[in-house]
């Protein structure tokens, strides 16, 4: 790939070069090898603005791949971990039940037990 990215634009600018030489310096050689010319710069133009945009996707890639790690463990790579948290009591009381009573533990005598109403 160094040989398309580097020298080849280098040898059709030499290719210019010679063309101009080989003419005599006519105007018509002046010509036709300043266009051989552009034509080398060209190339290495187009070659510069592909190495960018590939950079480009490279970045996205690493970004992606810091989010898909940050959506798996909480903090993000180049972070320190957090400490770990206490786990949950496993006893846990739905929370959508009211608290007991010590005569009626299970909520109110001869209905279902309250939730508070949902919200839309």
């Amino acid at each position: 790939m160094r040989w398309v990215r580097v020298w080849l634009p280098v040898a059709i600018v030499v290719g210019g070069v010679v063309a101009i030489v080989a003419s005599g310096g006519s105007e018509a050689g002046w010509e036709g090898g300043v266009a051989i010319m552009a034509a080398g710069a060209s190339v290495w133009l187009l070659n510069v603005i592909f190495r960018v945009g590939v950079q480009g996707e490279r970045d996205r890639d690493e970004e992606d791949a810091a989010r898909e790690f940050y959506g798996e463990h909480g903090y993000w790579p180049d972070e320190t971990p957090p400490p770990a948290a206490e786990p949950p009591p496993a006893d846990r009381a739905d929370p959508h039940r009211t608290a007991t009573h010590p005569r009626h533990p299970h909520g109110r005598p001869g209905a279902p037990a309250r939730r508070p109403p949902r919200r839309p």
